[in-house]
């Protein structure tokens, strides 16, 4: 994966602008902060990010991906402002399950999630090399 990043621009903080990849695609459905079987066990925004993420690396697993393979994440989230009051705990769950914040993201704070209890819902576009 290479990251890009246009002459004199400063690196973000948090994701890259973009990425160029070639492999095989793998596409995950949203993933929200309920586990397996459907069942939320926290209400708490980074308890539920942390359980959106093992979703996401569980699904990537079943394809035969892992998280260095993540190249895109789109999150939606239904209260910034409890996003940036948790976002150290937040960013401490990204680094234990993905690990590298070299992807290209975008977040996105929405009025509400289908799932009344969901606070987040993450989706990913993974890409295995050949």
């Amino acid at each position: 994966m290479q990251v890009l990043l246009p002459p004199g621009w400063p690196r973000p903080k948090g994701y890259a602008n973009g990425v160029s990849v070639q492999g095989r695609q793998i596409f995950v459905a949203g993933m929200i902060g309920w586990d397996g079987d459907g069942v939320f066990h926290t209400d708490e925004l980074a308890g539920q990010v942390r359980q959106a993420l093992q979703n996401i690396v569980a699904v990537l697993a079943a394809g035969g991906a892992k998280p260095e393979h993540i190249v895109r994440m789109t999150w939606y989230i239904t209260d910034k402002q409890d996003y940036l009051a948790q976002q150290a705990e937040i960013g401490r769950a990204y680094r234990d399950l993905i690990g590298s914040f070299s992807v290209a993201m975008t977040a996105v704070q929405v009025a509400a999630l289908i799932e009344d209890r969901a606070k987040v819902e993450i989706e990913v576009t993974a890409v295995v090399p050949e």
